[in-house]
């Protein structure tokens, strides 16, 4: 049976509502989409949330009347300005002796468990790049393989809780809930990259209005992210500025002339910011230069994050450029000298059925993204920012959890609990109902079930 699904991408300067029925077989179709002028956010981020509900709701409702369907929950993209990231592992027992999603979903939780983050820091998402089974390091996928220990390591991204709370409350004054949240540079990799890509390695760079994010993704899953404050609008206040003019006359100079490449001699007349009747003649090659002056810083900060990330060796397939920044003439070209003469791919958003013109754009890879995400195209294993364990392989029925049985049935499996952990099994022991037992058998189970957890205190 179809699901319909809605993404809504929130970004610097636009709003992109995508809506889409996911097939039985995960294949997508893209029914309807709405785009929006974003307002009430600064780099990404809600800074007016009656502002931000209104730009959201205005590009829900076109979504809507194209596709002629409803939906009352979303899969929203959020920015990587406040996010932070750290690495952490786990390890647990396999008692008995075979890997599968709980075991796999029980050491992604330990390591979770084991990672320091902050308390004012909210996870977005847990995602796996080393499982190790027994003494064999770097397996691919662990499931169903035989083992008596399985390690992970993970790299986990975390946001401010306020960024995230204030995002939520601004989708739902547009009307819909969040269902998901995922970070916008996750959402870009998932829409552009192909798997030779994944495999070898790649830095995936989605360069929009106000902001550039960078992620990347080897192996398995992300290994590093980094944001930077710097998009192309930054180019157009340069140009109003160095040509003394308004800025909507430098953004159109920007998309008319705007080139990287070598420049003309030729003069253009413009007129004079808080003088519009006046007009001055400008010569291309200072539009040039101011442009190719604010390109290039933009680009050496990301090959300077690059280094950073100390992943640089991993990234055998190079960099992936995406996003509206990324469609000026001669960008490529600039980012391979810069990026020391790495492979550079200038990349649009994976075809899917019933993709509208528009959104084949590189400016609609993060909303792109969304939706390949909602339909299973993420990492082979993730905790969400639900707490939730995903995998390629589930179901759309909702995953359920290790239980209490699951655990009852292994315990040796289970590695020392937290007081937290001890604390939600004592509130679930004490609020469980009364019922009448026919069945030995039952009572059996739970007498052995209460000796276990008292052996734990």
């Amino acid at each position: 049976m179809s699901r319909t699904v809605l993404a809504i991408d929130i970004g610097s300067t636009k709003i992109c509502a995508i809506i889409a029925d996911i097939g039985d077989d995960n294949d997508i179709k893209v029914t309807g989409a709405g785009i929006a002028k974003a307002q009430g956010l600064k780099k990404g981020s809600i800074t007016n949330i009656e502002l931000a509900s209104k730009s959201i709701k205005n590009a829900l409702s076109d979504a809507k009347r194209v596709s002629g369907a409803t939906t009352k929950s979303a899969i929203v993209s959020i920015s990587g300005a406040y996010a932070k990231s750290l690495n952490s592992s786990g390890i647990v027992n396999i008692i008995n002796k075979e890997i599968g999603i709980k075991e796999i979903e029980r050491v992604m939780h330990t390591s979770l468990y084991n990672a320091n983050i902050p308390n004012d820091y909210e996870v977005l998402h847990t995602l796996p790049y080393n499982f190790k089974v027994d003494d064999q390091d770097f397996i691919e996928d662990p499931l169903g393989m035989n083992a008596s220990r399985l390690e992970v390591e993970t790299h986990i991204i975390t946001t401010q809780k306020s960024n995230l709370h204030n995002l939520k409350k601004a989708v739902k004054a547009a009307g819909v809930e969040v269902e998901n949240i995922i970070l916008s540079g996750y959402a870009s990799a998932i829409a552009t990259l192909n798997e030779d890509e994944k495999e070898l390695g790649v830095a995936v760079i989605d360069m929009g209005g106000s902001t550039s994010n960078l992620v990347i993704h080897s192996g398995n899953s992300i290994r590093y992210n980094d944001f930077l404050g710097v998009g192309s609008n930054h180019i157009t206040n340069d140009l109003s500025m160095a040509l003394h003019t308004p800025l909507n006359v430098a953004d159109s100079v920007k998309m008319t002339y705007g080139s990287l490449h070598t420049p003309t001699n030729d003069l253009i007349e413009l007129p004079i910011i808080g003088d519009e009747n006046t007009t001055h003649e400008v010569s291309l090659e200072v539009v040039h230069n101011v442009i190719y002056a604010r390109v290039e810083e933009t680009l050496m900060i990301i090959a300077q994050s690059l280094e950073k990330s100390g992943l640089k060796e991993h990234i055998g397939a190079g960099v992936v450029l995406t996003g509206g920044f990324t469609k000026m003439d001669g960008m490529r070209e600039l980012a391979v000298a810069i990026f020391d003469n790495m492979p550079v791919r200038l990349a649009k958003p994976i075809e899917m059925d019933g993709l509208f013109d528009t959104l084949r754009d590189p400016a609609y890879s993060g909303a792109v993204g969304l939706v390949r995400y909602a339909a299973g195209r993420y990492s082979p294993y993730e905790i969400d920012v639900n707490k939730k364990m995903r995998h390629s392989n589930e179901s759309p029925i909702e995953h359920e959890p290790v239980s209490l049985e699951d655990i009852n049935s292994n315990p040796v499996a289970v590695e020392q609990p937290s007081e937290e952990a001890i604390f939600d099994i004592k509130n679930e022991l004490t609020s469980l109902p009364e019922k009448k037992n026919n069945k030995g058998d039952d009572v059996g189970v739970f007498s052995k079930f209460w000796n276990w957890v008292t052996q734990l205190f």
